[in-house]
């Protein structure tokens, strides 16, 4: 299944170019200075939390009349979007400058945000929210980039759970903000203040952030505590390659998936399971299922501290072991809720703690550890993008166990506990795993896998009766796969039929306000295919790359 890979190739690009002198020219600096920027992309994605009453308020008084349904597609857009820039935009780190990547998610986010403000059309606030979503995604490879041309090996992952404490931080400040913002200024509020407290962050990192050290940066360096070696900059399409067919990365992905399946188990629906369950009102639930953050701050930061202080530096040992402890409390968190609201904001407090120590590392750290040489931006992305699309899988699947007739809340967080099990395990796999050990997947994986999942996309469009030319398109891209054993252009009709199947259905859906299992089928089938196909076009032959 795996080949080894051996010591890399030297790549003949150069690193990043220095950057003009910033105020924070120190691997401390810049450590703070991520911690704020990431951060405070947050004012202006949970911010419409606070937003959302006034969206389905009555146009009489100041909303805008929206059912919950249309609503809730509206805040699934963004995650759609973000998980795949995320898997674009960590391409993207590896060879755009961070500080430009930055600003360009920041300021645009800040100006979505405005636009949703001054909009009322279902549609058109779907499309806006989604574009903001790409922004946002456009936040964390980044940070991650910085942080590994800064950061040694050894101290990164200290390093990335502190940078993952701020958008805990933030997380709970804007709650507050945009949350005041509403009561004094209408719905509306909730969007423009956030917008221009990202903004101002913005201009101040364009002012204060470097990519990277400079040739100085390391001559001042005490030998004690080196910079680490700017990673070289590999073309895009050995880029690709180096990340899809890393096989630490699928576990790794795979892993996140799962956890944030989890993880927005808790946050999308946790207040209106305490509603349900406790019969208290919105308020009071949000008040108890505010202390989340306590723990998320806390396991953000001493995860990865303990990664480095009692496993050398190795990710795994921690996130498994988070996970299984995650998978136990959700098995009893139900009935402690019926039980007691005290013992219920205790456990949510640990809970926490469970979730985002493991998030914070998945999402940066490990990636970066076990990725190979001049891609851990790339592996980051494409990590994360795993990541949202099980978080997006996970509400559909809440949203649908969740109701009496299919089990109700005790069933759906069951399911929550079995998704933490099974993260756990596949990280258990990666126990001794180090950059050392990272080989690359076996060619017939992407070609084999792409005729399955292909075919699997051809029955559930033909079963949900999806447009007939969608269908044959299929058919007929399928049956020239088995030629990408020959030659690797037979995988192009494959991928431009996944690019197109994917909105196809997933149009179908937003129209008809529904989502099926054959829809929900061919969607994910689509997009694994996809990633198969392109797979199969940049697969190289004989050659070496190495590790971070």
């Amino acid at each position: 299944m795996v080949e080894s890979a051996a010591t890399p190739a030297p790549s003949k690009a150069d690193g990043p170019r220095p950057q003009p002198a910033g105020l924070f020219a120190t691997e401390r600096g810049v450590v703070w200075m991520l911690w704020l920027t990431y951060g405070v992309f947050y004012f202006c994605r949970t911010n419409i939390s606070a937003a959302v009453p006034g969206l389905k308020g009555s146009v009489a008084e100041g909303g805008l009349g929206l059912p919950g349904d249309e609503v809730g597609w509206i805040l699934a857009s963004l995650k759609i979007a973000y998980g795949l820039g995320q898997l674009v935009n960590g391409q993207l780190s590896e060879r755009v400058s961070p500080r430009i990547m930055l600003a360009v998610g920041m300021f645009g986010s800040a100006a979505l945000n405005v636009v949703f403000g001054f909009s009322t059309s279902f549609y058109f606030l779907m499309f806006v929210w989604a574009l903001n979503g790409f922004c946002q995604s456009l936040g964390w490879t980044p940070c991650v980039r910085v942080a590994a041309n800064w950061v040694p090996v050894i101290r990164r992952g200290h390093a990335i759970g502190l940078i993952g404490t701020g958008y805990q931080i933030t997380l709970g400040l804007t709650y507050v903000i945009a949350g005041q913002s509403a009561e004094y200024l209408g719905w509306r509020g909730a969007l423009f203040v956030p917008a221009a407290l990202l903004a101002l962050t913005g201009v101040f990192m364009l002012i204060g952030l470097r990519d990277a050290p400079t040739e100085d940066d390391h001559a001042a360096q005490p030998a004690t505590a080196p910079l680490p070696a700017l990673a070289p900059r590999l073309p895009f399409t050995e880029s690709l390659y180096w990340t899809l067919y890393n096989p630490a990365l699928w576990q790794l992905g795979l892993a996140l998936g799962l956890l944030n399946a989890c993880r927005y188990g808790f946050l999308d629906w946790g207040v209106a399971h305490l509603i349900e369950t406790q019969d208290v009102k919105v308020g009071k639930a949000g008040l108890q299922f505010f202390v989340i953050a306590i723990g998320a701050t806390a396991g953000s930061y001493l995860a990865g501290w303990a990664t480095d202080r009692f496993f050398g530096s190795r990710r795994a040992p921690v996130i498994c072991l988070l996970m299984a402890l995650l998978g136990g409390l959700s098995l009893i968190y139900d009935e402690v809720v019926q039980r007691s609201a005290l013992g219920t904001m205790l456990l949510l407090v640990i809970i926490g703690f469970c979730i985002y120590g493991p998030q914070v590392l998945l999402v940066g750290t490990a990636p970066a550890d076990l990725a190979h040489r001049g891609t851990s931006a790339a592996a980051a992305g494409f990590v994360n993008f795993m990541g949202y699309m099980g978080a997006a899988t996970g509400d559909v699947v809440t949203g649908y166990y969740s109701a009496p007739e299919q089990g109700g809340w005790q069933v759906a967080i069951y399911i929550w506990a079995a998704w933490a099990f099974a993260g756990s395990i596949i990280t258990a796999v990666l126990w001794n795993t180090t950059s050392r050990r990272i080989g690359v997947l076996s060619g017939a994986i992407p070609k084999l896998g792409a005729i399955a999942l292909l075919a699997l996309a051809m029955g559930a469009s033909y079963w949900g009766r999806q447009p007939w030319l969608l269908q044959v398109a299929t058919a007929c891209a399928t049956v020239c796969l088995p030629g990408a054993f020959a030659s690797r252009w037979s995988a192009v009709p494959a991928l431009v039929v996944a690019l197109a199947g994917v909105p196809v259905v997933f149009a179908s859906v937003v129209l008809h306000k529904d989502g099926t299992w054959d829809q929900t089928t061919a969607i994910v089938a689509y997009g694994l295919a996809g990633i198969a196909s392109l797979m199969i076009l940049v697969e190289r032959k004989s050659e070496s790359c190495a590790s971070l």
